[in-house]
């Protein structure tokens, strides 16, 4: 299951201070990207299906499809020279792009043949 840092966590709640216009984020993964997918982040409501996470207060919907593919993943909050910004830590990914955004998974899950 996906997890969130403290720093993660923090920055989500500034975020939604912010932006009123969901109750947590939303992560996904989607084709596209240089390296075959891409990791998608939206202010979102939670839906039905979704895997919720919480973490000092903060959620994190994920779709049941985007979690086989993220795995145990870490979403991580980083603030330094190269930016600042959420970050994936993806255990699942063989190769990523320089992006910081896209990446090619390992071996998904038999019956899946990825994220569409």
């Amino acid at each position: 299951m996906i997890s969130l840092s403290d720093k993660a966590a923090i920055a989500l709640q500034d975020l939604a201070r912010e932006n009123p216009r969901g109750d947590g984020l939303r992560l996904a993964v989607e084709k596209g990207g240089c390296a075959g997918l891409q990791y998608a982040m939206t202010i979102d409501f939670t839906k039905a299906e979704d895997l919720v996470v919480e973490h000092l207060g903060s959620k994190v919907f994920v779709d049941p499809e985007s979690a086989l593919i993220l795995g145990e993943s870490i979403l991580d909050y980083e603030d330094g020279l190269a930016g600042a910004g959420f970050r994936i830590r993806n255990p699942n990914a063989v190769r990523s792009c320089g992006c910081g955004t896209s990446f090619e998974p390992g071996a998904v899950p038999s019956g899946e043949s990825g994220h569409g």
